[in-house]
């Protein structure tokens, strides 16, 4: 390929990245398009750079093709001012929705170097493994279903604390349809782990070979796994936070939303599947349409119904409502902490906008929304300047959170 076209490419990829095409039709292409070079701008900019400084000095160089990459260098640089923008966008929400103070409650209190971009480890942002966390694979949570019932426990490699360690479960996405445990969640859980923690990550039954509300029963599945087994890993049974992105934010919230309905627990139905807090990443908040959101009525005829709950809105119009975390809010909600991208092609950003504010009409405990500039869909998939500070805002808001916990219950004074 020409030193021309490679930059005609680059400039289209980073325009996409910068303002991504919106629409049903146009959002999947236009997500895989952006989302790499967005959250890879600083590898995709030196590229850029260097491509064109290979260029320069050639006799029959291209002013075309220059001035395109200064272009596209431009627009990389802007990407990369706003995936910094997330550390004080997050902390900005963090003290909107859990007072000014909530840092003086945090022990330890997090540092200059705790807060900054880990420039290092973005090197090669695909190796995600760290010596401090130990991995158990493959334990079986529910042996009748396979593969798709197995869970993986990351715990700190040097020992869980004395009286057992806060518990994370970690939700993959992928439609409902596709995806693995080991795929995503990894810098959060890698990060908690290393800091005492104990994370559990499954996997669950797919669409279409199995239906809706298989995945979520599988969840609970895992939850109730959790409070029996946990305490065998060193994790306290009795607080447990769940996490996830896309089909993952739709299950954690849903899961987060209907503890102990029998519908969702057949079999089980005694077990307590309540946690603590959930940190939905880029969820579906409606099944149903029940927003009128257009983009949810045609996410719902032409996906939901017919790859993942296999039936018509119009054949069971209550089984969509059921499957939607939105229109199963009660007082009794536990913390929610939300966060969506603002330019999300996949999940239009108003779902999120419309699931928060009906949290804080309906819900009595605390809801912290995080709407992330210039963010994408998957934005926290592998490790980037925008998923270091989501991690950590995440990690200061469930130390928060683990705190007031126990002080509600009279583990820790002061």
């Amino acid at each position: 390929m020409s030193f021309l076209r490679r930059q005609v490419v680059t400039a289209a990829l980073t325009a996409n990245a910068i303002r991504p095409l919106p629409g049903f039709r146009s959002g999947i292409p236009s997500f895989f398009a952006g989302w790499l070079v967005g959250e890879l701008a600083p590898h995709v900019l030196a590229l850029t750079v260097a491509d064109a400084a290979a260029h320069t000095p050639r006799r029959r160089r291209d002013p075309r093709g220059l001035a395109l990459a200064a272009a596209s260098a431009v627009g990389l640089g802007y990407l990369l001012v706003q995936a910094r923008q997330v550390q004080q966008r997050a902390e900005d929400c963090l003290v909107e929705g859990l007072g000014a103070d909530y840092l003086e409650q945090l022990d330890p209190k997090p540092t200059p170097a705790d807060l900054a971009v880990p420039w290092r480890r973005l090197v090669y942002p695909f190796r995600m493994r760290t010596a401090e966390v130990r991995v158990e694979k493959d334990i079986a949570y529910d042996p009748d279903i396979g593969r798709r019932g197995l869970l993986d426990v990351y715990s700190p490699a040097a020992g869980v604390p004395d009286g057992g360690a806060p518990v994370l479960l970690q939700v993959h996405g992928g439609g409902w349809t596709i995806g693995n445990k080991d795929q995503q969640g990894i810098p959060l859980m890698q990060h908690l782990a290393a800091k005492g923690w104990v994370c559990v990550a499954i996997n669950y039954r797919l669409a279409p070979r199995s239906a809706f509300p298989a995945h979520v029963i599988d969840v609970k599945k895992a939850i109730a796994w959790i409070r029996e087994h946990i305490a065998e890993h060193g994790g306290d049974p009795d607080y447990i936070a769940i996490t996830g992105g896309s089909a993952g934010g739709h299950l954690v919230a849903l899961a987060a939303l209907t503890p102990g309905d029998p519908a969702y627990q057949p079999g089980f139905e005694e077990a307590d599947t309540s946690v603590q807090v959930a940190v939905p990443h880029y969820g579906v908040y409606d099944f149903a349409g029940s927003t009128g959101l257009r983009s949810a009525e045609l996410l719902r005829d032409r996906f939901l119904g017919p790859r993942v709950l296999r039936k018509r809105w119009t054949e069971d119009p209550e089984a969509f409502e059921d499957a939607s975390p939105i229109l199963r809010i009660t007082p009794e909600a536990p913390d929610f902490f939300v966060l969506h991208g603002a330019y999300d092609t996949l999940v239009p950003v108003e779902q999120a906008r419309l699931f928060v504010e009906r949290l804080r009409q309906v819900s009595k405990r605390s809801v912290v929304y995080a709407e992330l500039p210039g963010a994408q869909h998957a934005f926290d998939v592998f490790p980037s300047i925008r998923s270091a500070h989501v991690v950590r805002a995440i990690d200061r808001y469930l130390h928060w959170h683990w705190h007031q916990y126990r002080r509600e219950r009279g583990r820790v004074t002061g």
